[in-house]
């Protein structure tokens, strides 16, 4: 009786990591919402309430049944209800249909606007959730040119193992000697390991945007590329990184083959010598960092820490002061 229970234990466990939903759904680890009574509907961010540009975010919706028992969305919600019984209906932001709210890099496109989703279950149309989300840049930004790392060396082929030697004989009447075995052959050498490649320059302009609540305007242009920031010096923070790149690591080198073993007689033949392992390839070198410059407003003078440079293998990063207009 014991081993039929663990058997069956055994499927239903199978059954459910299979992502077959109406299976899930059987055993009680999924709800349909068009057969399951709700009341109430409310919806939140886990992550904080609000959202930064280039960020994503979890959705949770809750919903209440007439008894009071509270059930939470799949996902970061680690609940039962599926997202595909919700619709979510997004403003500024978008949403995906796993629950993942999402706010574009550029911040131009969400800069003075607020965030919302409109969550709605189309089996129960009398239950609607509303949530504002609130545009963020105390966030710590990351803006990435380093160079590309090197490709890793090809792993030298082993040696081939030597043949054994041809069976002699121990009679006392009729002796005769084994045959020698062999040698392995050597591996081959593993390869060298690519060279990293070298980060562009990279240009970094910091204005100043008065108000209550200042922020920082950045652009970091690089290999004709512009990408844009908007930070928060109360909390944010944008980290510029033009850092070589790394060496790939050299192949190893094959083992050397085994010699093969000699043949029985009087006298037994000599075992064969191993192959020579091969040599293990070079890693290779690192790229150059390039070089940073930036140029920042007088007023932002007092909020330079804010933008963190990384350029490793590179020259020292410039820093020039002098007015830089509104950026956008």
């Amino acid at each position: 009786m014991q081993t039929s229970w663990a058997a069956c234990l055994w499927i239903a466990c199978q059954l459910a990591l299979s992502g077959c939903t109406p299976i899930k759904v059987r055993l009680g680890m999924k709800v349909y919402l068009d057969k399951t009574p709700v009341t109430f509907i409310a919806a939140s961010l886990p992550n904080g309430s609000g959202i930064a540009p280039g960020e994503k975010s979890p959705l949770v919706v809750a919903l209440t049944e007439p008894d009071g028992k509270v059930l939470q969305t799949e996902g970061a919600g680690h609940g039962k209800v599926l997202w595909k019984d919700l619709t979510v209906t997004p403003s500024v932001v978008t949403a995906n249909q796993k629950g993942i709210v999402s706010l574009p890099h550029d911040p131009r496109k969400s800069e003075g606007k607020l965030g919302h989703v409109t969550i709605t279950v189309p089996s129960h149309p009398d239950l609607r959730a509303e949530l504002d989300i609130p545009v963020r840049y105390n966030y710590a930004f990351t803006s990435n040119f380093s160079g590309s790392s090197g490709s890793s060396g090809m792993s030298g082929s082993d040696g081939m193992a030597g043949s054994s030697g041809s069976m002699g004989s121990n009679d006392p009447n009729n002796p005769s000697a084994g045959g020698n075995g062999g040698n392995g052959t050597d591996g081959s050498n593993g390869g060298d390991g690519g060279n990293g490649g070298d980060a562009p320059p990279v240009e970094v302009r910091v204005a100043f945007r008065s108000g209550s609540n200042p922020l920082l305007q950045v652009s970091v242009s690089a290999a004709g590329k512009q990408k844009l920031y908007l930070v928060d010096p109360r909390g944010g923070s944008l980290t510029v990184r033009a850092d070589g790149g790394a060496g790939g690591a050299g192949g190893r080198g094959g083992r050397g083959g085994q010699g093969g073993s000699g043949g029985m007689g009087t006298p037994s033949g000599s075992s064969g010598s191993n192959g020579s392992d091969g040599r293990s390839g070079f890693d290779g070198s690192p790229g150059k960092g390039g070089r940073i410059t930036v140029t920042y407003d007088p007023q932002v003078k007092p909020f330079l820490g804010t933008i963190r440079l990384s350029n490793k293998g590179g020259p020292p990063p410039v820093f020039k002061e002098e007015p830089v207009a509104a950026l956008w």
